[in-house]
């Protein structure tokens, strides 16, 4: 594919199967791998640009979305024409699988679907920089150019709302506001509002009175 990130090509690669058909044409669309008659995408940036896809390929076909976290990240330092490595560190930050609810809220109503699966793989990547003079307010002038694979670890399968609750901390407090839920994750308050946002949608967590102005959930019937 002409404009393949590095990421995405060898997730594809990492992923396919004998027999799996790459860049197949399936109603109009071009999809990652055809499998059968399941449709896989690989997705490695934001859903919101996938959502009509999924959400029309859905209704005639199985849909099984991979998305991959970095568990651990090193960022790679290049000269402004990439000829040259400037340093290589590892990153502080480590991924989670519940970091795919900052993408998730473009329709979480898809979990609930019987067609349609989630897998999120935790991976080990590099993430490769380069300084660019036109956008210098990023990150001290520096910005990403492409991410590469180095290894895929772990995997979580999300093939139900049931699935996707099991996400929530088992020692959170109930009722819980989403600040609870951040401190609980160890991820920012945005995270936990997002998450809350898609399993209050999928009937996960039901709305449960207030604290001050925080509104408090518990678990739905799931």
């Amino acid at each position: 594919m002409a404009n393949e990130k590095p990421l995405h090509a060898a997730l594809k690669e990492w992923y396919a199967r004998p027999g799996d058909r790459l860049e197949a044409a399936v109603d109009g669309y071009l999809v990652d791998i055809l499998r059968g008659d399941t449709v896989i995408e690989i997705q490695t940036r934001s859903f919101s640009s996938i959502r009509a896809k999924l959400l029309d390929l859905v209704e005639r076909h199985p849909v099984h979305l991979v998305y991959p976290v970095a568990r651990d990240r090193w960022i790679v330092r290049m000269t402004e024409d990439g000829g040259a490595c400037l340093g290589r560190r590892r990153s502080p930050k480590h991924g989670a699988p519940v970091d795919v609810f900052n993408e998730l809220v473009s329709f979480p109503e898809l979990v609930s679907h019987a067609s349609f699966s989630l897998e999120v793989l935790l991976v080990n990547e590099e993430e490769v920089r380069h300084p660019d003079r036109k956008r210098s307010w990023r990150r001290k002038g520096w910005v990403t150019s492409e991410r590469r694979l180095l290894k895929v670890v772990d995997l979580v399968l999300v093939g139900t709302a049931a699935e996707l609750v099991a996400l929530v901390p088992v020692d959170l407090p109930e009722p819980f506001s989403t600040a609870d839920l951040a401190r609980a994750l160890g991820r920012p308050r945005g995270l936990a509002q997002r998450m809350a946002y898609c399993l209050r949608l999928l009937g996960c967590i039901v709305p449960a009175g207030k604290r001050g102005n925080a509104v408090l959930y518990a678990r739905g019937g799931l």
